[in-house]
């Protein structure tokens, strides 16, 4: 029995983020075949249900590391905690999320000199992630041709892990978010006559996770905002204003979704904000609700997004009003498990929340294509790449063989790209080949 070591770099609670949630769920359905630890940064309230939890430091995870015959990690741990890439063993890398495209959306408006060291360094941790790994995940196959460019930008596609499997599958591979195996359940109302403000009869639209810079709650409670006039009754809840983690700052979304609300004079009326739904109560929350909503910016973060509190509504059949142009998106639309609008489209978002509030049937009738849709979304399934890694852990096959394409660079081109990035490296790179012309055409006359 191969023993597996996945560290988590959130925190992992009754209350969880999308990262600790997706290690929870991996240490649980792994369980069943092999000996998982799951390593979480914070005291907990939570036990492992067929796997060892345990908090770490530097020196409990060079332990940990030291017994493992595999190690699954992500986010910034390689780079502060080295111990992971020098531990000798297999190491499977989760690049699920993009941050530094959140990043780029992240600090939109502050300095550029601040923006760039940030951004630097945000590809310093992405350089560590990508030259040290033996196998990668991602969420889904947009995501993977994304990453397949910045393997091969670092030169891990090359002749030796091309010819291991010419289709770079045992190099990266898609592991999605999942949904659980049993149906959500609820033993009473938390919503409906229950919370103060919300009424028995109120028709409930759900912002069902966390609300960040690179998403539209703005769009979302001005669309309910217009519902309001034709469905008196409607309320919009968002589930998640408080980041269970501690180190991640309060994002200023959420401070200008409160404010729009106060200002619409909904908040608290129509527009109820809760800090964070614990993660084994959502189910209930999602059972009573009667319509979720994601809707996001137009940017890049989007383009590569995989929306993973959307799998929830595919979990309890919720109808949802998704904004286009994410991987999730396409699956509302091919599915018919909701509408899909335009970006920033508060009229469109309207229209499409008052339809499925008038739909009797919403939920019923769309119940085949939320089964269809939930099949390739099981936690057995969405995991299997990994679950079949973790049976035969190996090496990349060109580790310990190439050269990091950095480590060849010259100086100058590394300064030119400190100093400003490609704009600059391409002015320099120019007056460079201009100079050598010159001097082939001294050397011809």
């Amino acid at each position: 029995m191969n023993r597996v070591l996945i560290v988590s770099h959130d925190v992992v609670d009754e209350q969880m983020a999308g990262p600790a949630i997706r290690c929870w769920e991996m240490a649980r359905v792994l369980a069943r075949e092999f000996s998982i630890t799951l390593a979480v940064p914070n005291p907990t309230m939570l036990q492992g249900k067929g796997f060892d939890l345990v908090t770490y430091d530097e020196k409990a995870l060079k332990r940990l590391s030291a017994k493992a015959d595999l190690i699954v990690a992500s986010g910034f741990l390689l780079t502060l905690y080295p111990s992971l890439r020098t531990a000798n063993v297999p190491l499977v890398v989760d690049l699920y999320v993009p941050f530094h495209l959140e990043n780029l959306q992240l600090k939109a408006k502050e300095a550029m000199a601040e923006r760039l060291r940030d951004h630097e360094g945000l590809l310093g941790v992405i350089r560590d992630q990508v030259a040290t790994g033996d196998f990668f995940l991602c969420a889904s196959e947009k995501q993977r041709d994304f990453w397949l460019g910045m393997l091969s930008a670092w030169n891990r596609i090359n002749p030796y892990t091309y010819s291991d499997d010419s289709s770079l599958r045992r190099l990266i591979d898609v592991v999605p978010f999942g949904l659980p195996d049993e149906p959500p359940q609820s033993a009473s109302p938390v919503l409906k006559g229950v919370h103060p403000g919300i009424g028995p009869e109120d028709q409930i639209t759900l912002w069902n996770g966390g609300i960040y810079d690179w998403l539209d709650p703005l769009t979302a409670i001005k669309a309910v905002a217009e519902v309001c006039r034709t469905h008196p009754r409607v309320r919009l809840f968002f589930m998640g204003t408080r980041h269970p983690n501690p180190l991640v700052n309060p994002m200023q979304m959420v401070h200008r979704a409160m404010a729009l609300a106060t200002e619409l004079g909904l908040r608290d009326t129509v527009v109820f904000f809760s800090d964070w739904v614990p993660y084994a109560e959502r189910g209930a929350y999602l059972l009573e609700a009667d319509v979720s909503l994601s809707l996001h910016l137009d940017h890049l973060e989007t383009h590569f997004a995989f929306r993973t509190r959307l799998l929830d509504c595919i979990w309890a059949g919720l109808p949802m009003v998704v904004t286009e142009g994410d991987t999730l998106a396409d699956t509302v639309r091919r599915h018919d498990l909701g509408c899909v609008v335009e970006v920033g489209d508060t009229t469109g978002a309207a229209q499409a929340i008052s339809r499925l509030l008038d739909d009797p049937q919403a939920r019923q009738s769309r119940a085949e294509g939320f089964q269809l849709a939930a099949a390739r979304f099981r936690w057995e399934q969405a995991i299997r790449p990994l679950t079949d890694f973790a049976r035969a852990p190996r090496r990349a096959a060109d580790q310990g063989r190439m050269t990091e394409p950095a480590q060849g660079l010259p100086d100058k081109v590394q300064a030119a790209w400190r100093r400003g990035g490609f704009q600059q490296l391409a002015r320099e790179t120019g007056r460079y080949l201009r100079w050598r012309l010159g001097q082939r055409e001294k050397g011809q006359q």
